[in-house]
């Protein structure tokens, strides 16, 4: 396909490591072998897997026609005009004109290294990459992403020299694009030949997939956009398929060699508490239930997430599945992240549960009267629902039977816990409750040993909540509006992104905000601050006054967040709302509405508000469905940025990408798992390469999840 490389492949050696350091590659030597590093390249492995961003393609771009502003775009145009004029004061702003033939959009930048005045020259072609905004009615690209295609060594060897479409890779400070072309043209020219499959060979014929070492090539060297993309897809599935293999293992283990409790729907103390409930289940809280009642009626321990926005009633079916173990003679143990939370949680479970013959215990941390008195009531048996945080898995809890167990807002729990819960004397089974809705591709990859339900249902007393975008130049108008409702006796959060005033950033910071709020504008209502570096029981003791009444405007961080249930709140202010996350937003959000009134929140940008900001504060007004704004989240921002990768079982994929490849994971997903039930161990001779791939690279990750 390409004579000079495929020449140079042909030389290449058997013996050649793909895992030697980069450092010796051709090219490449100390110093900018520690400046790949930084890219995550470090073999030359590495190197050949170090995938293009984008293709520029060599030919003019066939229109620029139907642009209008807020379009992001990538094309190729020839420079018709340079200017460089100054400001008044003193800075230098460069300009170009760039054509299409027909069209022509202006390009500046306004900080700039003073070699851009040599580089760009009437008549030359250049890549450009940026979003369309539009300045005095002239379509504009402001500081776009360039190249300039015809600069090439003038060595006619050149292999990149007249290529009709050319890879642009991610780069880092002192590696150009020039450079990277040469170095990954060298990696191939000299290892090509050792390049190994990953893949078994009944995958690829099932998929029709490219063999490995062809499909690195074409990811480098290709000349067809649809047949790059078609290539692509066979490396996100691999970066999929292996995450899902260790998944599949642990859940095979889970299921096979773990034997769990087989409950029997009694009907006693579940019916008895469905008929006295004060409201009506949703259809989704009934589909749950039959699919958490099914799990615990079998053999298997159950190891289930539930998902569901703030308010959609995951409670009241956490409570039937700890009924249903307290039926068959077990106790049930619910862990919250926060006392707050644990004490929320037991008043709604004891209201519930008025007039049944059902045992409740709140256990806190620390030392007060009458906790030895519970954690003997839960030795002997007697406590048969149990109320807790993270202290009811201390060394001197012992349940007597514990036979369900479900933690809250389980992201806040490492993995080592939910190990600690699962091996527990008679392997109870276990509920994951999550307030924070995961796009299914990210639920699937992160949590992927586990089973998911969905609360996709609010009760029909629940109204969305209005959500109003407001510039901080119209605050008092804000005020004026929420003077209304309070009025009407309702309660207010104002959320602030700072504690105090911070000398590096200009943001609005609560403590200056309360004294503001208390004294200038609304001083005939009680108000309060909340922050984080109070302790722990004036905070509490602050939200418990918020929740009785006594306070009627609470002036707090991101604290609240995750709090206790205030109906009487209707009003949500978000102060500087562009610095806040999708997830942070609605979360806030979510602290409003819950009672029979209409809510509203209100989101204050402060400019300059960037393009994504933008984004997440429009997708805020267009819906209240947590998961619609959980994949916006993951579009905007990346697994990485909403999870942590510190957290285990997150994986790092080089490859896919969980918004674009989700049809991609599903397929590799079934792949893995239809394996693993056939060979869990992969004995079979058609699983020669898995069983040597995955035990030399997986076995450290799966010791995490192996429980």
């Amino acid at each position: 396909m390409f004579a000079k490389l495929a020449s140079n492949m042909a030389e290449s050696k058997k013996t050649t490591d793909l895992n030697s350091k980069v450092k010796y590659l051709k090219g490449v030597g100390e110093h900018r072998a520690q400046l790949l590093s930084k890219l995550g390249i470090k073999t030359i492995l590495d190197l050949m897997e170090h995938f293009p961003k984008v293709y520029i393609s060599r030919k003019l771009s066939a229109t620029l026609g139907d642009l209008k502003p807020g379009d992001m775009l990538a094309f190729t145009a020839v420079i018709s005009w340079v200017d460089v004029h100054q400001t008044a004061k003193g800075r230098n702003i460069l300009s170009i004109g760039v054509s299409d033939g027909k069209v022509g959009i202006i390009c500046s930048w306004f900080t700039y290294p003073p070699v851009y005045e040599k580089m760009f020259l009437p008549g030359r072609l250049v890549w450009l990459n940026g979003t369309i905004t539009e300045f005095n009615g002239q379509l504009e690209m402001v500081h776009p992403e360039f190249e300039l295609i015809d600069d090439w060594e003038d060595t006619k060897e050149d292999f990149w020299k007249n290529r009709e479409v050319l890879p642009v890779y991610p780069l880092t400070e002192g590696i150009n694009q020039k450079l990277m072309r040469r170095l990954i043209y060298n990696a191939f020219a000299l290892y090509a030949g050792v390049i190994e499959e990953k893949l078994p060979e009944t995958i690829i014929a099932k998929h029709h997939f490219l063999e490995r070492k062809t499909a690195l090539q074409k990811m480098h060297f290709g000349q067809n956009p649809a047949e790059i993309e078609k290539v692509r897809r066979r490396f996100a599935y691999e970066d999929f398929f292996y995450t899902q293999l260790l998944w599949a293992r642990h859940k095979t283990f889970h299921t096979t060699k773990t034997k769990g409790i087989k409950f029997i729907n009694k009907k006693q103390l579940t019916t008895g508490v469905y008929k006295k409930l004060p409201f009506t289940l949703t259809k989704a809280q009934k589909k749950v239930l039959w699919e958490i009642f099914g799990d615990m009626c079998s053999e298997k321990q159950m190891s289930r997430l539930l998902q569901g926005d703030v308010g959609s009633g995951k409670t009241v079916v956490t409570l039937f599945a700890m009924l249903l173990a307290v039926e068959n003679g077990y106790q049930s143990a619910l862990m919250a992240p926060t006392e707050i939370l644990a004490e929320q949680h037991y008043e709604t479970i004891t209201n519930l549960l008025k007039g049944f013959e059902v045992q409740v215990c709140l256990l806190k941390g620390g030392v007060y009267k009458g906790k030895e008195a519970i954690k003997k009531a839960i030795a002997e048996g007697s406590a048969q629902i149990v109320i807790g945080t993270h202290a009811l898995l201390q060394k001197d809890i012992n349940f007597k039977r514990l036979g369900f167990a479900c933690v809250d807002e389980q992201h806040r729990f490492g993995v080592e816990q939910r190990a600690k819960l699962a091996n527990l004397a008679e392997h109870p089974d276990l509920l994951y409750l999550s307030a924070t809705p995961i796009p299914r591709s990210l639920a699937m990859t992160v949590y992927g040993d586990l089973e998911v339900s969905i609360l996709d249902e609010l009760p029909p007393t629940r109204k969305p909540v209005r959500t109003i975008i407001r510039p901080s130049s119209k605050i008092d108008t804000v005020y004026s509006e929420v003077r209304q409702e309070l009025a009407l006796g309702r309660q207010v959060y104002i959320v602030c992104p700072l504690v105090e005033e911070s000398e590096k950033i200009a943001l609005l910071d609560a403590t200056k905000l309360y004294e503001y709020i208390s004294q200038k504008v609304f001083p005939e209502y009680p108000a309060s601050l909340l922050h984080g570096r109070m302790p722990v029981k004036e905070k509490d003791m602050i939200m418990q006054k918020f929740k009785a009444g006594e306070i009627k405007i609470l002036v707090s961080t991101t604290v609240i967040e995750v709090g206790v249930d205030v109906p009487n709140a209707s009003v949500m202010i978000v102060e500087h709302a562009e610095r806040f996350g999708l997830a942070q937003l609605h979360q806030l959000r979510g602290r409003v509405g819950r009672g029979s009134a209409q809510a509203y929140c209100y989101l204050i940008e402060h400019s300059p508000v960037s393009e994504v900001a933008w984004q997440r504060l429009t997708t805020m007004t267009k819906t209240t469905d947590g998961f619609i704004i959980a994949e916006k989240d993951l579009e905007l921002r990346g697994p990485g940025e909403i999870f942590g990768y510190e957290q285990s079982g997150i994986p790092q994929f080089r490859f896919a990408n969980l918004v674009r490849d989700q049809e991609i994971l599903k397929l590799a997903r079934q792949d893995a798992f239809e394996i693993v039930r056939a060979d869990p161990d992969f004995e079979l001779p058609e699983n020669a390469l898995l069983k040597k791939i995955y035990f030399s690279q997986f076995t450290d990750k799966e010791k995490l999840i192996l429980y």
